[in-house]
């Protein structure tokens, strides 16, 4: 499933679910990269 997470205050990335994470982040996979970032929300 794809999902979009934030980073810092203006970056987003998309990718392939891996995993929730203990801290509130999840984790995408993007290419061969694992990337952790909060999940993005509608306003």
């Amino acid at each position: 499933m794809m999902r979009t997470i934030t980073f810092g205050t203006s970056v987003s990335v998309q990718g392939l679910y891996v995993r929730d994470l203990a801290d509130g982040r999840i984790l995408v996979r993007v290419d061969n990269r694992e990337i952790a970032g909060r999940p993005a929300t509608i306003k």
